[in-house]
């Protein structure tokens, strides 16, 4: 039996106005910005993929299963400004069909640099997702699938979750296949589900690239090479930014037209079905375990963490973030504290990358600053304001 585990990342950051360092005012956000792109994205990938997988539901009466991870950052930009999409995820969630994913609320880097930060932001993260959608998270992925074998000790100590999403990368599978349920060391009870990256960027990446030496992907293609898993793998995990539908890949490309066929497709080889993550978790047992002492992403063809902290600039602007953290919450103003998270999102220091080989059109994506430096003067402006607040009564 091949397994098809479908897992869409939804996101979208609070992104910084420009930010004098002459500035006093603490409205840091810069809302025309986020309105706008939260509405184009919402008009050009959120709601018609969330129509068109409505109906594969329908259509297919239950068959086909898909999981979603939406960060907090993006639910509250949602709820001011297309309150309609996340109606659309309340009628997923209402299919029995749908899973939602727990993953840091800020869709931030906290576990690499605060234990404490990081797990109030997961249980936050947690508490939303629950309040919307009636469901508590029991699969977790870290931002950008962010994982080491501390981070599934860490998950497992928290009690809260079962099975942990994560990248196949080949260096950690080392010959093995990433279609297989591990464990990682010193964990007896939480599961992983390893991401089969080339499978999911045929998709995500190179679905309308006319040199892919595959173009055009069909539907019944895709789905012989799910078949020709069959036997060498449990469970294929699709995993990849929602956005691939409508934004990345463009409608005119035929995309929605391939998502809406494939399950048919697959479903053709009676060994074949779709899962959620926490389906999968409870039908299979891991093969062997997974060693992973240094940190894996899945970002950029490195799948480290370079895309973030690759060069000064990311560092310093990181650990300027992190030193706050004890000054920041002794305040106990909720306002201070929101704000002090929101720039934790990982995408501002992404945006300080100065990788530009065959990854640069990636960092460039969405990315509001003609350049890194640009980036982190902004950053770090905003950043000396949060600062000069503590110990305030008007911050």
């Amino acid at each position: 039996m091949a397994t098809v585990c479908f897992y869409f990342q939804v996101h979208q950051p609070f992104r910084l106005r420009d930010y004098s360092v002459f500035e006093k005012r603490s409205d840091y956000f810069d809302d025309k910005k986020n309105r706008e792109i939260c509405r184009k994205v919402a008009n050009k990938c959120y709601l018609p993929t969330n129509r068109t997988i409505l109906n594969m539901i329908e259509r297919y009466k239950g068959e086909f299963k898909v999981s979603y991870s939406i960060t907090g950052t993006l639910l509250e930009q949602l709820d001011r400004y297309c309150p309609e999409v996340i109606s659309t995820f309340h009628a997923l969630a209402n299919t029995g069909c749908v899973e939602f994913i727990g993953e840091t609320y800020y869709h931030s880097l906290s576990f690499l640099y605060s234990r404490e930060e990081f797990k109030e932001q997961v249980e936050k993260h947690s508490d939303i997702i629950e309040s919307l959608f009636g469901q508590r998270p029991t699969t977790f992925r870290n931002t950008e699938l962010i994982y080491t074998n501390e981070l599934c000790q860490k998950i497992e100590e928290m009690g809260c979750f079962d099975s942990l999403i994560t990248e196949g990368a080949d260096r950690i599978l080392q010959g093995r296949s990433p279609n297989f349920l591990y464990r990682a060391p010193k964990c007896e009870r939480v599961k992983l589900l390893l991401k089969n990256y080339s499978l999911s960027d045929d998709i995500a990446f190179r679905f309308s690239n006319r040199d892919w030496v595959e173009f055009p992907l069909m539907s019944s293609k895709f789905a012989q090479w799910i078949n020709n898993i069959n036997g060498n793998g449990n469970v294929i995990n699709l995993f990849m930014d929602y956005e691939t539908f409508g934004e990345h890949q463009w409608a005119d490309t035929g995309i929605f037209e391939f998502l809406s066929d494939l399950p048919a497709k697959i479903l053709q080889n009676p060994d074949n079905n779709f899962l959620t993550p926490s389906e999968a978790t409870k039908t299979y047992e891991p093969v062997d375990i997974i060693d992973v002492p240094d940190v894996i992403s899945w970002a950029d063809t490195e799948r480290d963490l370079s895309a973030w902290l690759g060069n000064e600039m990311q560092s310093s602007a990181l650990q300027s973030v992190y030193k706050l953290e004890k000054t920041i919450k002794k305040e106990a103003n909720s306002h201070l504290v929101n704000d002090w998270r929101k720039l934790q999102t990982s995408d501002h220091f992404y945006y300080m990358c100065t990788k530009f080989f065959q990854d640069g059109d990636v960092h460039k994506y969405f990315n509001p600053y003609d350049s890194p430096y640009d980036s982190y003067i902004n950053f770090m402006n905003v950043l000396s304001n949060l600062k000069n607040r503590c110990g305030h009564t008007t911050c």
